[in-house]
């Protein structure tokens, strides 16, 4: 998986990129084939700007943004929003994967004996 962490503006500490690395690999827990995450940390108007572009094999990639006026409540929403967006497609992959039409069919001969 490649990582890129990049910040315009803004001085990011050895602090909160160890924490933004740890999330990146926390990732790894859905099982998804991830291939690419970009984190973006920018300066807004309104405060910090974070975005998660998260590419996944097989999918359409996932971007997540997030502003909030402190920079390290931007990067926990920002994780957490991606930790729930990742969540729902392993979910939904998974799901996806477990029922086929042979076991469908296995039940209903089950039934008619």
């Amino acid at each position: 998986m490649n990582t890129q962490i990049r910040s315009k503006e803004i001085k990011l500490t050895q602090h909160l990129n160890d924490h933004i690395a740890l999330a990146i690999e926390n990732f790894k827990r859905y099982h998804l084939d991830i291939t690419t995450v970009n984190v973006m940390i920018t300066k807004e108007k309104k405060g910090v700007g974070v975005e998660f572009d998260i590419h996944i094999a097989h999918a359409q990639p996932v971007v997540i943004s997030d502003v909030d006026e402190d920079l390290d409540t931007a990067i926990d929403l920002a994780i957490e929003r991606a930790n729930k967006a990742l969540r729902r497609l392993h979910d939904k992959v998974k799901d996806h994967h477990t029922s086929s039409i042979r076991d469908i069919e296995v039940v209903e001969e089950e039934v008619a004996e």
